[in-house]
């Protein structure tokens, strides 16, 4: 007779015991545990010519080292060769039960869930959509009234299925970007020590960090211990500076923020209960109607503060830089390396960080959303869009977001998604997001043909690209990946006021992120685009006649139909490939210095459509070469490439051809 082994785990008072003397009737014993005074209950029933061991783990609300019946519960899962473990949840209480599940996910148990005191659920006005719980969670759960034979079958299947295909079930934990990175850190240096890995790696991190005492024991007598010691005490020291908080606080609040996702998507709660301030202002951010243009609202007006304050910071930032050229040249005079530094690299790198005011306002205002739990909002309000109408799930649109500063973090955010085709379209997508390294492009074209709507017109682009991505996701899920995509929980973490020195660390990184750009990639660019400026000797500097006006004079007819086909344009977006921001330092230099001279070239309509392609066409090479990295190959990147170019020549096209129509010019 085959024997199977299951432990039954849950809350105190959720009918576990009673399900434990309903299975197992008249066969059962008590004792205690092995070397401990916490009283142990086995029995046993037999089904189909099997024999079903059922072991009661002690009630618990976590599985931390703060009781013996904890580290009772949590032995077991880790250390007793059972077969499954079955969580036992109230159905009535189902966001408190929950955080027990979660622990239980950490460590990975192959687990299932059974939802108890479902007819009192029911009664009291809550509703579970058991199917979507189960997707969510990727563990199986179904329905059983513990104190009768409601479910039995559903169980004994249950248990079967999970003693012989067991689960992986922290696969579908999600805790932020923020915390999941420094986790992902840590477990690297724990699975250096294969002794370790008995366990989860993911879970020993997670219980260092909590300063479990049994943990940090055994982890002393590892040889990586120095080294991971050392990651423990950073990644703390990094989580209290952004939070304000110790880790094991942060840890608390991913876990709640995962469960208060999970209710959102799965559970209809009655309307008259009083609600938590957090529930009030969901109720209208979220809102089914509202929450959109609110999110649009909140957008516009961050982009109206970033233009409006920082604007004079640049044109101090801009004068500064243009006496320092003056400056140079009264110095050395007009010659060879005078032109050099005063064309190439004081024109080209000057020209971009002059717009690191802007920039630095428009990461303290994103990073003040972010941290202060907003954004993760505003994924959940896209979740309706881009799952329901398209079939991808929302949790994209936070890679999305993320590529808004820059497209990089954003692809390597897509490792989130666990189907394999949901996170390629992400990849496509993310390009068409208007990364920080776009901005300078739009700051210098709005400045000189757009000088009263600034922050309208940049915020029409940036609402173009998300546009643009859906639309284009559309397609792609109807055309390259018709599969269906996997579910997952949208987090919602607790509002809260965000600490200054967490916002202004992270800021600080992306600014300097900004900043290091430009002093490498982007003034080599602009000695590249020098060099092409300045030679053949004797032709005037960054004229038609130039390298670069040659190259620019092959390539310019190719823009004509989309209204900039003037080898200036050309060149620009030739070398704007290799990022975005050398469009302006290329500008710049071909310019004369003088970007107000884009007026002769462009009108504002033509402008407009330069931005847009600036917005959609080939992302930069750091961006392609990471696509490459993570899709494991050439041909994603190349798709990309396409993809981009057809698009941005297609909308480029409308908006000239359609302003032309409208009367503009």
């Amino acid at each position: 007779m085959e024997n199977i082994k299951i432990g039954l785990a849950g809350n105190p008072n959720v009918g576990k015991t009673t399900l434990f003397n309903n299975l197992t009737g008249l066969h059962q014993h008590v004792g205690n545990w092995p070397g401990k005074t916490v009283e142990q209950a086995v029995g046993h029933f037999e089904e189909d010519n099997k024999r079903f061991e059922v072991i009661d783990l002690p009630g618990n609300y976590a599985l931390s080292a703060h009781s013996i019946e904890e580290i009772v519960s949590r032995d077991f899962i880790v250390d007793e060769e059972s077969d499954a473990i079955i969580n036992i949840v109230d159905a009535a209480n189902l966001e408190r039960n929950l955080y027990l599940t979660v622990q239980m996910m950490e460590l990975n148990a192959n687990m299932g869930v059974c939802l108890n005191m479902n007819k009192i659920a029911r009664k009291n006005g809550i509703t579970v959509d058991v199917d979507k719980l189960s997707e969510l969670l990727g563990v199986p759960v179904i329905e059983i009234e513990a104190n009768s034979d409601v479910g039995h079958k559903d169980l004994l299947k249950m248990i079967e299925d999970l003693k012989n295909h067991p689960i992986n079930s922290k696969d579908k934990l999600v805790y932020g970007n923020e915390l999941k990175e420094h986790l992902q850190d840590l477990v690297n240096v724990i699975s250096k020590d294969k002794n370790l890995l008995d366990v989860s790696a993911f879970w020993t991190a997670i219980k260092l960090l909590e300063d479990d005492e049994i943990v940090i024991d055994k982890v002393q007598q590892s040889s990586m211990s120095n080294p991971i010691f050392l990651e423990v005490r950073k990644v703390k020291d990094h989580l209290k500076d952004i939070y304000g908080v110790s880790a094991e606080e942060v840890i608390a609040d991913a876990r709640y923020a995962y469960i208060d996702g999970l209710i959102n998507e799965c559970v209809k709660l009655p309307e008259n209960r009083q609600l938590t301030l957090s529930e009030k202002i969901d109720k209208v951010v979220t809102n089914r109607i509202l929450g959109i243009p609110i999110f649009l609202i909140i957008m516009w007006v961050v982009f109206q503060v970033t233009f409006t304050i920082g604007a004079p910071f640049q044109d101090l930032l801009d004068a500064g830089f243009s006496a320092l050229g003056d400056a140079v040249t009264a110095g050395i005079g007009e010659n060879m390396i005078s032109s050099l530094l005063v064309d190439g690299v004081i024109g080209g790198v000057g020209s971009v960080l002059s717009f690191v005011p802007q920039i630095i306002l428009l990461f303290l205002l994103l990073s003040f959303l972010e941290d202060s739990g907003y954004l993760a909002r505003a994924a959940f309000v896209m979740d309706r869009v881009m799952h329901k109408v398209l079939g991808l799930h929302g949790k994209a649109f936070i890679p999305m977001i993320l590529g808004f500063g820059c497209g990089v973090p954003g692809i390597m955010a897509t490792r989130t998604m666990e189907h394999e085709e949901d996170r390629l379209v992400s990849m496509m997508l993310i390009p068409f997001m208007s990364c920080t390294a776009r901005l300078p492009v739009y700051l210098m074209f709005v400045g000189i043909f757009f000088a009263s709507n600034q922050g309208n017109v940049i915020f029409s682009l940036y609402l173009l690209g998300v546009i643009v991505a859906i639309i284009v996701a559309a397609i792609l899920k109807k055309s390259l990946f018709k599969g269906v995509s996997t579910p997952f929980v949208m987090e919602l973490p607790s509002y809260k006021l965000p600490t200054l020195r967490g916002v202004l660390m992270h800021t600080g990184e992306k600014t300097w992120g900004f900043v290091r750009k430009a002093g490498t990639i982007i003034l080599a660019a602009a000695i590249i685009v020098w060099v092409l400026s300045y030679f053949p000797a004797g032709v005037d500097y960054g004229s038609q006649g130039s390298l670069i006006g040659q190259i620019g004079t092959v390539i310019a007819p190719v823009f004509s139909p989309l209204g900039f086909g003037h080898w200036q344009a050309a060149v620009a977006l030739l070398f704007g490939m290799v990022a975005k921001e050398v469009v302006v330092a290329t500008l710049t230099s071909v310019l004369g210095g003088s970007t107000a001279a884009l007026a002769t070239i462009f009108t504002p309509l033509t402008a407009y459509a330069f931005m847009v392609f600036v917005l959609l066409y080939i992302p930069c090479f750091a961006t392609i070469g990471t696509i490459k990295q993570e899709s494991n190959g050439w041909r994603w990147p190349l798709i990309m490439v396409c993809v981009t170019l057809v698009t941005a020549f297609i909308v480029s096209f409308l908006v000239f051809h359609v302003g032309l129509l409208l009367g503009f010019h």
